[in-house]
């Protein structure tokens, strides 16, 4: 895992930050409505059609290179709530070999986990060109 750790530091110590800073004073003039949304920004996007949010996710994640670092896969697998079933069926086998890669740290294995986690998410890729969803999201 401490291999994982130069990517993690980074993230918490933002966080951190953000939990510190105080917060602003109020605005003279009122927000505008538009300006305040009731959902998170993660339930604001719409999945519509169902799928391309994981599907733009999981080629984001794949474009950037980003498919080992913690939080990433998972969060390709929630996203899969109202897909279709191929699209969460690949993002499930993308979510066990991610696991087993992470598993398999230090061990003689793990170059072909980690290659395996590739493999899974060109797969899922594969699965949303296939589903029409190759350039959503």
């Amino acid at each position: 895992m401490s291999r994982f750790l130069p990517f993690c530091a980074p993230v918490l110590a933002a966080l951190l930050a953000g939990c510190s800073t105080p917060a602003a004073p109020p605005s003279p003039t009122p927000p505008a409505p538009a300006a305040s949304p009731a959902r998170p920004p993660s339930a604001a996007v719409a999945d519509d059609p169902p799928g391309s949010v994981a599907c733009g996710k999981i080629s984001e994640a794949v474009r950037e290179g980003t498919l080992m670092q913690p939080g990433v896969v998972s969060d390709v697998g929630r996203s899969t709530a109202t897909a279709d079933a191929p699209v969460a069926d690949a993002a499930v086998r993308l979510q066990q070999a991610y696991d087993r890669a992470v598993a398999a740290q230090g061990r003689d294995d793990e170059p072909d986990r980690v290659a395996a986690v590739s493999a899974a998410a060109a797969q899922m890729v594969s699965v949303c060109a296939d589903s029409g969803l190759a350039t959503a999201g």
